[in-house]
């Protein structure tokens, strides 16, 4: 395995791993630089939404990159990559089946049982100046591992679970699955510099796939649709849509504000007599 990393560096409380690497490469530190917290007291999801997790319970880290080696459009590949990785190394460290996690378009790593679909993880990818002669991109993670259900917030205990929830009720160690992401990561990224994605591998992993999916704009406003596909070259979600010539349309990050999977319909209630 080629090693890629040129930084990395382990901190027991940080605002966010994602600030801590953006402003290393603003001071210059070479690709690839690795940052990673026992606790954030700051961190972040997508459209401004907290990542809050407590202490010894998740795996939180964040990757920098100069990715002049990326056309623009292809630098979503990044986040892809490292989703991927991450979704191998948790299986593996958590001893669980292949394709037990999946990835719901566009960033979270999620876990489907018996109730629903519950994400195990997100993934925040941030970047600047792309296209110019110094791109930056920053990839976020935060894996929830050995926490306990018992202990998850109210208001997410419906949506969300952990590692050791899935793997029932076994510890996980975080410092496992980081060296277990770390050897993954840098063998994807290899891959990327020499011009290959998995993208079969990617699109499998789709939970999003052949079901209904809520498309929430940045008004607010929502729009259910069917979810066709995955596209390799762009990264857009393919979903259903019969008033284009083609039947299907392609969906962008930067277009939607977030995207969910839609409740099963009901059933019609029985009409019959008693």
């Amino acid at each position: 395995m080629t090693h890629v990393l040129a930084r990395q560096e382990r901190f027991a409380v940080v605002g966010s791993t994602n600030d801590v690497v953006r402003a290393w490469l603003a001071d210059g530190t070479p690709e690839v630089c690795l940052a990673v917290a026992d606790e954030q007291t700051a961190g972040r999801g997508r459209e401004g939404r907290s990542w809050v997790a407590p202490a010894g319970c998740a795996l939180l880290l964040s990757l920098g990159f100069r990715p002049s080696w990326l056309a623009p459009d292809r630098v979503w590949r990044l986040a892809a990559t490292a989703s991927l990785a991450m979704a191998d190394a948790a299986e593996a460290v958590a001893r669980l089946p292949d394709g037990t996690i999946r990835l719901k378009w566009p960033n979270d790593l999620v876990i489907e049982g018996p109730s629903g679909v519950a994400k195990v993880a997100g993934v925040l990818g941030e970047t600047d100046g792309l296209g110019g002669p110094d791109p930056r991109a920053v990839i976020g993670l935060g894996v929830n591992t050995d926490w306990p259900a018992s202990t998850f917030p109210a208001d997410l205990r419906a949506s969300m679970t952990s590692l050791r929830e899935a793997s029932g009720d076994r510890a996980v160690d975080g410092d496992v699955l980081l060296e277990a992401f770390v050897s993954r990561v840098e063998d994807g990224i290899v891959a990327l510099r020499d011009g290959r994605f998995d993208a079969r591998r990617w699109s499998d992993r789709q939970v999003t796939t052949g079901r209904a999916v809520e498309l929430i704009a940045p008004d607010g406003s929502v729009e259910t649709v069917q979810a066709r596909d995955v596209d390799a070259g762009t990264g857009a979600l393919v979903v259903e849509d019969p008033t284009v010539p083609a039947g299907v349309r392609q969906v962008i990050v930067g277009e939607i504000r977030h995207v969910r999977l839609a409740a099963p319909a009901r059933p019609a209630a029985s009409q019959a007599g008693v």
